[in-house]
């Protein structure tokens, strides 16, 4: 009992699990427990403790081309987004190749102010019940409602500047930009419609050829706008054809090298029948740039390759010069 007595008397401090001895009232005195829990400090409660947080993971902002609308370069594979295509007429930014434009989108390019649309009442038949993988009507049902057209060919009239034109332009999601009878009908009625008011037409050609789902009167069409581009000619008219990515087969014999004046898009593929077929007619490797519009320029088929950024100065000096338009700007 007596040396019970003499020890001194130990309190135990649950709070902190720090033994105190009553006589040694200094903190300089206080002493740690051997069993102090992992990560208490001296003095430190364990209420009070530092309890850690959730690590939230940092992420980059999204991008302009992650968040909007965008479009593959098909020649960089760099992502564009929509809208700077629109404002750079869709030429990539990057390595300023010429994306495809749809009709509708390049006949309001050029136009400053549309009048009105040629052709709409026309439809497509079906006389000769073509059947291949699907029945004819059924790949019209789809390229429309692809497109939002009713057909490969787009007419319009309107203003480019200070003068009144009649243009077309084909669009190539609609099979391919075939031409078939009511391409053939649109066209002559631009032509008309041009011959009628004394203005010039310009043509946008991007084409595949003639529809075969129409058979001979898809090839009908070949001298049906071969003869309104005549009556242009012999009335004095102009008409301009801009080639674009691609033009081949039926279009390129007749509507497409028939104009007074021929440009193109840079590196354009246009021919009358396709690289392939011709590789393996002649049995020989075409290297590039067979069939491209700078090739075609070196050899007299077109006559100036412009940049799309170009195209509308371009297309209205010459028909100001061809229009006998005086002061026209440089």
């Amino acid at each position: 009992m007596s040396q019970l007595v003499d020890k001194p008397l130990i309190m135990a401090n649950n709070m902190t699990d720090t033994i105190i001895k009553p006589d040694m009232t200094t903190p300089n005195h206080t002493e740690k427990s051997n069993a102090e829990p992992n990560g208490n400090t001296a003095g430190q409660s364990w209420f009070n403790r530092p309890i850690p947080g959730i690590k939230q993971q940092l992420t980059a902002p999204l991008t302009a081309v992650e968040t909007e609308p965008s479009t593959k370069c098909s020649n960089c594979h760099s992502m564009i987004t929509n809208t700077a295509l629109i404002f750079n007429c869709y030429v990539c930014p990057h390595c300023d190749h010429h994306l495809p434009m749809s009709a509708r989108e390049r006949l309001n390019w050029l136009l400053d102010q549309v009048d009105g649309e040629l052709g709409q009442q026309f439809t497509a038949k079906d006389p000769l019940r073509f059947v291949d993988s699907k029945p004819y009507p059924q790949r019209m049902t789809e390229a429309q409602d692809k497109t939002g057209e009713s057909e490969a060919l787009i007419v319009m009239y309107g203003k480019l500047r200070n003068l009144d034109i009649v243009t077309c332009a084909f669009d190539f999601r609609f099979m391919g930009g075939s031409m078939g009878s009511v391409v053939g009908d649109r066209f002559v009625q631009a032509a008309e419609k041009a011959l009628a008011d004394k203005v010039p037409l310009v043509c946008f050609a991007a084409s595949g050829g003639a529809r075969m789902q129409e058979g001979l009167l898809s090839l009908m069409q070949m001298a049906r706008t071969a003869a309104a581009i005549e009556r242009l000619r012999i009335a004095g008219v102009p008409y301009i054809v801009i080639l674009t990515n691609p033009v081949y087969g039926g279009v390129t014999a007749s509507l497409a090298m028939l104009g007074d004046i021929h440009l193109a898009e840079p590196k354009a593929m246009i021919g009358f029948a396709g690289k392939r077929v011709i590789e393996q007619t002649v049995r020989e490797t075409l290297e590039e740039p067979f069939q491209r519009a700078e090739f075609l320029l070196e050899h007299g088929v077109v006559d100036e390759v412009v940049h799309r950024h170009q195209m509308i100065d371009t297309i209205y000096r010459l028909l100001a010069k061809l229009s006998c338009m005086p002061n026209v700007d440089a």
